[in-house]
């Protein structure tokens, strides 16, 4: 089960991962895709970046989880404006919050920066 403690582990990556988009992540990223059940979150995420340029350079993902299990993604560019803005009407995803951040062509958590 996917836990804040949990994600602490993560200081830096040992492994990379590919994904069908193209763009590599991290182990940490891995994590929260296997413990998490969010390899969901991973290809929106991804499938999204290619998809947008502006996107492609740097972007902080935030997915923030209601109550109710609706959720919200946002992706900004480091300086709080929004580049994309994305409600999501259901998820079982464990935590409240999560953040991911893509640069150069990789998805980390921001802890393996």
């Amino acid at each position: 089960m996917l836990t804040e403690s949990g994600l602490r582990q993560f200081t830096g990556t040992t492994q990379w991962f590919r994904h069908l988009s193209g763009y590599l992540y991290t182990d940490g990223v891995q994590y929260v895709a296997e413990q998490g059940g969010a390899y969901w979150l991973l290809d929106k995420i991804l499938f999204i970046t290619r998809a947008k340029a502006r996107l492609q350079e740097f972007g902080v993902w935030k997915l923030s989880v209601r109550e109710d299990h609706t959720a919200q993604l946002v992706c900004e560019d480091g300086n709080y404006h929004k580049l994309y803005d994305e409600k999501i009407d259901w998820t079982d995803f464990p935590l409240k919050k999560i953040e991911l951040w893509f640069e150069n062509g990789v998805l980390i958590l921001p802890s393996e920066h």
